[in-house]
């Protein structure tokens, strides 16, 4: 798939506040190098741990961070796109992580989703009539984005969701 971009002030908050807390301590100023690569290992193993508590199965999964480029990457086998797909989604809508190199390969290829930004007003009716042309088709979207979301109201700003081919 490629380089994502994503917002680094959206997303759970892994790094040390937020329900997620996967916690890891603030960051001083200016990090050693010895510093800046142990918050790199911790947040890479936080988002690591992430992804399994959602219950996306990938095969060698290996997650690291990079916190000089705000670069989050991702590899293993993953069983289909979907879970490819959602893996990446979990890297990036994370607080501080502007980026996903995704270097994930995949058992039984798929054709990709369309990625798409939330802004300020969306909700998952508006969305789907945007790419459906209906919006009742919102529990499509839903439904691919689970179990990142938890309800359909649930969306905020920033935040990166798959849209599925109707």
């Amino acid at each position: 798939m490629g380089m994502f971009s994503f917002i680094k002030e959206a997303g759970e908050k892994l790094f040390g506040i937020g329900k997620a807390q996967a916690a890891t301590p603030a960051a001083p100023a200016a990090p050693t190098p010895e510093q800046a690569a142990e918050l790199s290992k911790t947040a890479g193993n936080a988002i690591a741990t992430y992804i399994n508590s959602m219950g996306l199965k990938v095969d060698a999964l290996d997650v690291s961070f990079d916190a000089a480029t705000e670069t989050v990457t991702v590899s293993g086998v993953a069983p289909d796109q979907t879970t490819r797909e959602k893996v990446v989604l979990c890297c990036g809508n994370v607080a501080n992580v502007t980026k996903v190199n995704d270097l994930m390969t995949v058992s039984a290829p798929e054709p990709e989703s369309q990625m798409y930004t939330v802004v300020k007003g969306d909700n998952l009716s508006k969305i789907s009539k945007q790419f459906y042309g209906t919006p009742n088709k919102y529990p499509q979207i839903f439904e691919a984005n689970k179990p990142m979301l938890t309800h359909p109201d649930k969306i905020y700003p920033g935040q990166v969701l798959r849209i599925p081919a109707a």
